[in-house]
C-alpha cells in the first residue's frame, strides 16, 4: 500500500471530519452567543418590569402627598379623594409585590402603611400638615431598597437636610 493510494482515501476523509467539526463549533458557539443574548435581553426585560412598577408606586405616591398638602392649604380635607388616591398607592404596592425582590416589597409595603396611617390622621384631623418625617425617611430607604434592585450603587439619596430636620425634630420633642 502505498501513499499515494491511502492519501486519495485518507485525505478527504479527514476533510469531511474537520469541516464537521468546525461546523459544530460553530453552531455551539453562535448558540452560546444566541442564549448569552437572550439571557440579557431577559434581564434587561425584567429590569424594565421592574423600573415600571417602582415609577408606578412612586407616582401613586407622589399623588397623594400632593393632595394633602394642596388639602393643608386649603384647610379642606377631602377624605374620598386622599382615600381614593390610597386605594391607588396600594395598589400600585401589590405590583411591586409582583415583580421586585423581598425587600423592596417590604420597603414599600412600610411607606404605604406610614402613608395610609398619616392620611387618615390627616382626614381626622381636618388637614394640617404635609409629609412626615417618618414618611421621608421610609420614602427614602424605599428609593435604597429600589436603586439596589436596579443595579445602582453609591451613597443614600437621603440628603443632609432631611437628616438634619430628622435629627432637630427628635431634639425638639417633649421629653416623657
Amino acid at each position: 500500500m502505498s501513499w499515494a493510494s491511502v492519501s486519495s482515501t485518507v485525505l478527504p476523509l479527514a476533510g469531511v471530519i474537520l469541516g464537521s467539526a468546525s461546523t459544530l463549533v460553530g453552531q455551539y458557539l453562535v448558540l452560546r452567543g444566541g442564549a448569552r443574548r437572550d439571557a440579557a435581553q431577559r434581564a434587561a426585560e425584567r429590569r424594565a418590569e421592574r423600573k415600571e412598577a417602582i415609577i408606578g408606586f412612586l407616582s401613586a405616591a407622589e399623588r397623594i402627598e400632593h393632595q394633602r398638602g394642596q388639602l393643608a392649604a386649603q384647610g379642606s380635607p377631602d377624605r374620598e379623594k386622599i382615600a381614593e388616591l390610597m386605594h391607588a398607592v396600594w395598589l400600585a404596592k401589590k405590583i411591586i409585590e409582583l415583580v421586585c425582590s423581598g425587600e423592596v416589597a417590604q420597603a414599600a409595603h412600610d411607606y404605604t402603611r406610614e402613608l395610609n396611617s398619616g392620611s387618615k390622621e390627616f382626614s381626622r384631623s381636618g388637614g394640617g400638615g404635609g409629609q412626615t418625617v417618618r414618611e421621608r425617611e421610609l420614602r427614602a430607604a424605599f428609593l435604597e431598597a429600589a436603586r439596589q434592585e436596579l443595579g445602582y450603587s453609591g451613597g443614600p439619596l437621603q440628603r443632609r437636610a432631611y437628616a438634619e430636620q430628622s435629627h432637630h425634630a427628635a431634639d425638639m420633642s417633649p421629653v416623657q
